[in-house]
């Protein structure tokens, strides 16, 4: 597929998606602000930002703004084959600012959109060495700078959202919205921060939930896994049994056991 470059204003109201493609966004008049996977920032003329594939992005114009917008498939011209080192600019997200030789090169490449734009049909193939010269030159002086990190996850109201809805059906999907992060960057990030997955984190929460109530509360077996998420009263004891080595109503047992039990 080829790359498509594209000027044009930002709605100034704050709007998020994520796209497979990668993207470059430069100022060309004007303000915007993004946050890309928890990392935010602001363009202006003569500034931009990147954003990789499948990150989740927000992003509004301030007043009257104009963007050039280079959209970059995986398979294009300029990042592969002999170009395929320049994907690498798209390993994280990240802000720059060009220099004074970027800046000229930025005036020609707008002069050339206006010349192919009153050609018929217009060359993409020009399109494409327009686009690789200036991911070539991004590359050169970017990719020894080190990249930013973006947000951290906020644990603690990742726990308060899942204990809020652990009697619903939790997708992981819900999780990354929650933390304002794509689907696929929040499950990295997430493995990374806890060295679970967020499936295996959830299910945790949900399993520790149910052993409270079976030895703090007289609810029957079905009422509690159904509080806790889990489909069915046998859900829940398989899931007991290979977490703790125990079903539910041993665990309770236990515990009524040694309440019952006289002090030394």
């Amino acid at each position: 597929m080829t790359s498509a470059i594209r000027q044009i204003p930002l709605d100034t109201a704050i709007h998020h998606h994520a796209h497979d493609f990668h993207q470059i966004v430069i100022g060309l008049r004007g303000e915007a602000e993004f946050e890309i996977e928890g990392l935010g920032g602001s363009i202006s003329a003569f500034s931009g930002c990147i954003v990789p594939a499948n990150h989740m992005h927000y992003y509004a114009g301030t007043g009257d703004n104009r963007q050039l917008i280079l959209d970059l498939p995986r398979d294009a011209f300029a990042v592969t084959g002999h170009h395929h080192a320049l994907v690498n600019l798209f390993d994280a997200p990240r802000f720059f600012a060009l220099d004074t030789s970027l800046r000229h090169y930025l005036d020609f490449l707008l002069q050339e959109l206006s010349l192919l734009s009153r050609q018929a049909p217009i060359d993409p193939l020009h399109n494409e060495r327009l686009a690789s010269t200036l991911l070539g030159s991004l590359h050169a002086r970017l990719a020894n700078e080190p990249t930013a990190l973006g947000r951290a996850i906020d644990l603690a109201a990742l726990d308060r959202f899942i204990d809020h809805r652990l009697g619903s059906r939790l997708r992981v999907a819900d999780l990354a919205a929650e933390a304002c992060m794509s689907e696929a960057h929040f499950s990295e990030r997430f493995r990374q921060r806890t060295g679970v997955s967020p499936w295996q984190y959830v299910m945790r929460r949900r399993l520790n939930c149910a052993r409270q109530m079976l030895q703090q509360s007289h609810l029957p077996l079905s009422e509690i896994a159904a509080l806790t998420g889990f489909s069915s009263q046998s859900a829940l004891s398989r899931a007991c049994r290979q977490s703790f080595g125990h079903p539910p109503s041993q665990l309770r047992r236990a515990t009524s056991q040694r309440l019952a039990s006289p002090t030394s």
